[in-house]
């Protein structure tokens, strides 16, 4: 079985070890804009080894944000900025890949450190938009449920995010249906309760998502990787679940997804969640074994022979890590050396590696 210092090919893009870094908020954008900060942030993890690496989630239309401080990829300005940050990770051999999202009934809150609740229009706020005029919870907003206007815009919005995502130089785009935002509101019935095309059954229900990513694929030249991270549950009784996402990934497959990012939780604030170490792994298993797709596990992955393990017996071909990457950026090389795998260190390091390493 591959280990997790083994390449991995998806179409003609080869990540060079089996670690990646979620994709994860710093809400430090300005208009939508990165900055010295996300320089610094991203710049750090790529010297540290990583094999992909996940630009955090970046909105397709102003009103997608989840807060005033998200990335945004809406208008060409905003291309500039992040091609810094891909062109630095490249150069270090890591695969960058942009993750296009829009937050639905959870946009326009504080920042990440701030009261989650919605901002008033004085604050900055906006309103919010959803399947169903359902809030998220309390201190959040009623959101407007789109109608078919609204919807279009929101597809049109990821067919344009897409080019600038390409413009940018991204190796590989995730569309985001995870985490109680946009897309996976429309895909759980306790956050959609239509009664149109977009609504009721499975496949109305995971309609809106098909249809992004079959222009997102479409969209995105054909030898690079398109992703999509879900929930692979709400936990919640009467909720999306993992039965229906395995039918859905079968449909994602077909139409021309490479690697499905598993997750779970974030669409109901009362969810009762089991967390703990490896947590959502099983979930990535499962797909991975009855789809026969790719899938990246994650969800407290924090020591090197645990990731390995997850590789080793095939329950993911990916490990994402999250806050473990917040705390040490160089997290892979060191997994390396712990588990005894030679890999490449930036040159300017070299007197720091093991014996026998090789700069990059």
């Amino acid at each position: 079985m591959p280990h997790l210092f083994e390449a991995l090919q998806l179409r003609e893009v080869i990540l060079p070890n089996r670690i990646g870094m979620s994709p994860m908020c710093q809400y430090s954008a300005q208009e939508g804009m990165a900055g010295d900060w996300h320089v610094v942030h991203y710049g750090s993890r790529a010297m540290g080894g990583l094999g992909l690496m996940f630009v955090e989630a970046t909105a397709v239309l102003p009103e997608g944000r989840i807060s005033q401080g998200d990335l945004g990829l809406w208008n060409d300005a905003q291309i500039e900025p992040l091609a810094r940050i891909v062109s630095q990770a490249r150069a270090q051999g890591v695969v960058v890949a942009a993750q296009l999202a829009h937050a639905g009934r959870k946009a326009g809150v504080g920042l990440g450190w701030e009261a989650q609740r919605s901002l008033t229009r004085e604050e900055g706020g906006w309103q919010s938009v959803a399947p169903s005029a359902i809030a998220f919870g309390e201190g959040y907003d009623m959101p407007q449920a789109l109608d078919e206007a609204g919807i279009r815009k929101v597809v049109e919005a990821y067919v344009a995010a897409t080019r600038r995502a390409r413009t940018t130089g991204f190796d590989a785009v995730e569309v985001h249906a995870a985490h109680g935002y946009l897309l996976h509101q429309f895909l759980s019935p306790l956050s959609n309760r239509r009664t149109d095309d977009y609504g009721g059954s499975l496949e109305n229900r995971s309609r809106l998502l098909r249809e992004v990513v079959s222009v997102v694929r479409a969209e995105w030249p054909q030898g690079l990787p398109v992703f999509v991270r879900l929930s692979a549950t709400d936990w919640v009784e009467g909720g999306w679940d993992i039965d229906e996402t395995v039918e859905l990934c079968r449909v994602l497959k077909d139409l021309g997804v490479d690697l499905v990012d598993v997750s779970s939780a974030g669409l109901v604030p009362w969810a009762q969640i089991p967390a703990g170490p490896g947590f959502q792994t099983a979930f990535a298993a499962r797909i991975r074994k009855e789809v026969d797709v790719a899938t990246a596990a994650v969800g407290l992955i924090t020591s090197p022979a645990q990731a390995d393990h997850i590789v080793r017996t095939g329950q993911a071909d990916v490990v994402l890590l999250g806050r473990e990457l917040l705390r040490n950026p160089y997290w892979p090389l060191a997994a390396a050396r712990e588990l005894g795998q030679a890999v490449n260190w930036p040159k300017q390091y070299l007197r720091a590696a093991p014996p026998g390493s090789s700069g990059r």
